[in-house]
Parts: C-alpha cells; structure tokens; sequence
C-alpha cells in the first residue's frame, strides 16, 4: 500500500470513529435528559437522618445535577408521617405524573398508576443516576434495601408507629419501612418482592440499615 493510500485508509478510520462517539454521546446524552427517575448512588452518610424530606430532596438534586439531569425537579420517594400538627406526606403523591425513565433510557412507568401495579422496576432497570446496577440479594455488600416509609400503593402509614426514622431525621433508635430494589428476599411472598414495602429497618444508624441489607440508599423521581 503506497502512502497516499495508507492517510487515505487512516483518514476513513479516523472519520468513522469520530462519528461513531459523536454517536454515542448524543445517544448517552439523550438518556441522561430523558432520565426521570434513579436509585442514590450514596446515601446522606448519617444512616435514615436525611434532614427531613427538604434534605433528601436536596441530595436527589444534586446527584441529579452531577449526572447532567439537574434542571429538572427531583423529589425523593419518601413518606412522612403526621407529626407536631403537620400532616402526612405520600410519596406517591411527591413524583409528579410520569412517565419515568431510567438512566439508560429504559421506561420504568408511564404514570404512578402504574408504577405501584406493574412498573419495570428490577435490579437491571433500577439503576443509579450513573446508570449503575445497585447491589441486591448475593452481593456483596447487599444494598438493596431503599428507604420509602411507604406502604405498596405508595402511601404513609397510620400515625403512631414509626416507619419513617422520625420523618428523616434520626440516625440512631427507631426504624423506618424498606423496599427491595431488586425484589428480592428470603421469601417468595409478595412482602420480598416489594420494591417500596418489604420490611422495617432495625434501626436507623448507617450500621443498622447495613445489618438489614441496606446502605441509606433511596428512589428519586422527577416531579418536573
């Protein structure tokens, strides 16, 4: 092969590589736009003490921001219970109307109806907002656990047992309601495979929510 023809071969290469990336990062970055929904890659550190809903809102938001999908508004999926006169939050009720979609543009539901009755939610379409598979069941660690303080549909339990670790804000006794992201348990009962309503915690320290098979992790949405 003479010389004009070997830059000629290169230049070819070159040129179908370059489109090749600028194909990919369109196809990257358009997921990322679209992406409406995310398991926390990092929890607050401080166990369930997420500084109240203000505070979980906040971290969604900023995790959101660092992965390129920050102008939109992210909530977390979380109840709270009535509390000093205040009343109780759904999380269902926080998420906005959908559709959500995964950080690799997979559908996880098109509208909260559906989230709670058949939504795509898995370990491979649970993902973190940098499109990470979240441990779960025969991982090591095993972080499946997410903290919802929720009920199957979504909603916040009757006041006076605590589900919530003090609406977010305690890091130590106390407990709130967890839900499997890769739906997954000890058991083949409906419980195990909850995504939002498996079991309580048993406690509300960063050492207690490990002990049960979590990590402080939660679900963020998109409510705008």
């Amino acid at each position: 092969m003479n010389i004009k023809m070997r830059l000629s071969v290169l230049a070819a290469f070159a040129l179908a590589s370059a489109s090749w990336s600028a194909g990919l990062y369109a196809q990257q970055g358009g997921a990322q736009k679209k992406m409406g929904f995310f398991v926390t890659s990092t929890g607050s550190g401080k166990g369930a003490d997420l500084g109240g809903l203000a505070g979980a809102d906040k971290h969604c938001q900023s995790l959101a921001q660092a992965a390129g999908a920050g102008k939109r508004t992210w909530h977390a999926y979380l109840s709270t219970s009535a509390s000093g006169g205040a009343k109780a939050v759904n999380a269902s009720d926080r998420i906005g109307h959908g559709p959500w979609y995964n950080a690799k543009g997979v559908l996880i539901a098109r509208n909260v109806d559906q989230l709670h009755d058949n939504g795509n939610l898995t370990k491979q379409t649970n993902l973190t907002e940098k499109g990470g598979v979240v441990n779960g069941r025969g991982d090591t660690p095993n972080m499946h656990d997410m903290l919802t303080g929720s009920d199957a549909q979504g909603r916040a339990f009757p006041e006076g047992k605590d589900t919530t670790c003090g609406n977010w804000t305690k890091s130590g006794e106390g407990s709130a309601q967890l839900g499997h992201s890769d739906r997954q348990g000890l058991r083949e009962d409906v419980a195990a495979k909850s995504w939002n309503d498996s079991h309580p915690s048993r406690g509300c320290s960063q050492d207690a929510l490990r002990s049960t098979g979590g990590n402080g992790l939660f679900y963020c949405f998109a409510a705008k």
